[in-house]
């Protein structure tokens, strides 16, 4: 059977990388770009702080670089690290051109003058922003550019399942030859062909109960990936964003680390500063340590939360550089004008994923990963703030270069099977697949968390070792839905931290043992995943 769709490339994912990657191929090849909610929906949308890049002449790359590799704790990839550096300031200027309104301070005759602000790990203020709410004016710029170009196909409300491996690349080999998709709303599968297919999916931070991320960051793109044999890096490296608003009614709301950039204090419950103790950046310090500092003393004191008092830089000012984040405390009762906001940390984003080049190719011919969902070794043990829309920009922009030169020499898809699902039949069951979705959370967050031990990690990788079972028979037995797509991909990824986790048997960036708090230099390599190892892999 032929493929119901067929495309030279399959983007499955839009937020900024996916959306540069199709702007750069718009005129060069058939494009698709698949999203599994609305096009404008995804974790680039939520990120406030903005992007890192080498604008004042008082500030280098050599700067932006020494910062990055300490960040990252000993264990970035120098060379990816420099890639996306030395690419910063074009990446910035290409959005610009796009439109996107970021802050300035005034207009001269080399044109706008652009406001830079500086976040936790920077030595210089670099960070390139629209008021706290620049990943929505970048989302939203790329958007209207890909949907005013009448050769992007976009199909929204379709959830990827997995990838199909066919020999087709001419080599003799297996090489990704599209991908399976449910369409939510219609409630069946399609099968894509494609002669080359990117994941541009982001990250897996949903894994744990508390989290700054929207529901869709559920690591499809890595669970795929690994499924269709791709080795994954640094999966124990999870980070924490260290200031999510606390509060009852309050929904995975990240408070931008820009306000403790800009003077900010980190207050315990009766108004002590605490952050000179852990750390002589204070609350610039890099997010694992803050993130750890918190934890720290919420548990020592038995309190549910920290407070972030920005009130003594007036409303004016506020007002004019958080706007996003002054009317959604607003919305609750909290005017930070004159109250400090109430904070903890929240799983954040994913500093390892899918194995890749400098130019996002994988081991798996025609398959390409870009973002968030890709380890590059840009971040290593911790991402440094405002590196992350950066990757997806400049990486997102070299991927497609690299696609545009290789696309002439490599095949159609091969005949490809169609879905099957006669064996299948509707589920009697869904308890079972909301309870195990509270259940993998809850276990994440309590034993894989910011602080973890041995013990803990043996526990998380007891139960999840069950909760894998029990979805792959579920999966097996029931249709398709996407509440159980997301499940399986997320219980993969678990499985993928707790197995790095437990390898890595010191303390470095993200990865806090208590059992082993130094750091170890036998421990200086990524921990690289390969599949294959486990009677689980592959369901």
């Amino acid at each position: 059977m032929t493929a119901i769709h067929e495309f030279d490339v399959l983007i499955i994912g839009s937020g900024a990388a996916g959306l540069t990657m199709a702007l750069n191929l718009s005129g060069k090849a058939r494009v698709a770009i698949l999203s599994k909610g609305p096009l404008e929906e995804g974790s680039t949308q939520y990120a406030q702080g903005g992007i890192a890049a080498v604008m004042d002449e008082k500030d280098s790359t050599d700067d932006h670089l020494a910062d990055t590799l300490m960040a990252g704790a000993g264990i970035c990839d120098e060379a990816a690290a420099r890639l996306v550096i030395d690419n910063a300031k074009t990446a910035v200027q290409t959005l610009i051109d796009l439109g996107v309104p970021f802050d300035t301070v005034r207009e001269s005759p080399d044109g706008r003058v652009l406001h830079l602000t500086r976040e936790g790990g920077h030595s210089h203020r670099r960070v390139v922003h629209a008021a706290d709410a620049t990943g929505r004016a970048v989302e939203t710029t790329l958007v209207d550019a890909v949907r005013a170009k009448g050769d992007i196909t976009v199909l929204e409300n379709h959830l990827a399942i997995d990838l199909i491996r066919s020999r087709n690349d001419g080599r003799r080999r297996e090489a990704c030859a599209g991908a399976y998709v449910l369409d939510i709303l219609e409630e069946k599968v399609k099968t894509i062909g494609a002669r080359v297919v990117v994941l541009a999916t982001g990250g897996a931070a949903k894994v744990y109960r508390s989290t700054a991320n929207p529901d869709g960051a559920t690591g499809d793109g890595i669970a795929m990936a690994w499924r269709a044999g791709c080795p994954v890096a640094n999966m124990e490296f999870m980070q924490f964003h260290p200031t999510c608003l606390h509060h009852p009614e309050a929904k995975s709301f990240l408070i931008t680390e820009a306000i403790r950039g800009e003077g900010g204090k980190l207050l315990l419950p009766d108004g002590t500063r605490f952050m000179d103790g852990f750390h002589e950046k204070a609350e610039l310090a890099p997010r694992d340590i803050v993130a750890r500092a918190i934890d720290h003393e919420i548990k020592r004191l038995g309190c549910d939360r920290v407070y972030l008092d920005i009130a003594h830089k007036g409303r004016a000012f506020i007002e004019k550089h958080f706007p996003t984040v002054y009317n959604k405390c607003g919305e609750f009762g909290i005017d930070i004008a004159v109250d400090p906001i109430p904070v903890v940390p929240a799983a954040h984003y994913t500093c390892g994923g899918v194995m890749t080049d400098l130019r996002g190719g994988t081991n798996l011919g025609g398959l390409y990963a870009v973002g968030e969902v890709a380890y590059t070794g840009l971040h290593g043990a911790n991402r440094m703030a405002s590196n992350s829309l950066l990757e997806c920009l400049v990486m997102g922009a070299r991927a497609a270069g690299h696609i545009v030169e290789v696309l002439p020499s490599l095949p159609r898809p091969a005949a490809l099977k169609t879905w099957d699902e006669s064996w299948v039949q509707d589920s009697d069951e869904e308890i079972v697949v909301a309870h195990n979705w509270g259940e993998l959370r809850h276990v994440m967050w309590d034993y894989v968390g910011i602080v973890r031990t041995t013990k803990r990690l043996q526990r998380a990788r007891r139960r999840v070792d069950t909760l894998m079972i029990e979805i792959q028979e579920y999966y097996g037995r029931f249709r398709v839905t996407a509440g159980l797509l997301e499940l399986r991909n997320l219980v993969t990824v678990a499985d993928l931290i707790i197995r790095s986790a437990r390898r890595r048997q010191e303390s470095r960036g993200l990865h806090y043992v208590a059992d082993f708090p130094d750091t170890d230099d036998r421990y200086l390599g990524p921990t690289v995943l390969k599949p294959g190892r486990s009677p689980n892999e592959g369901f």
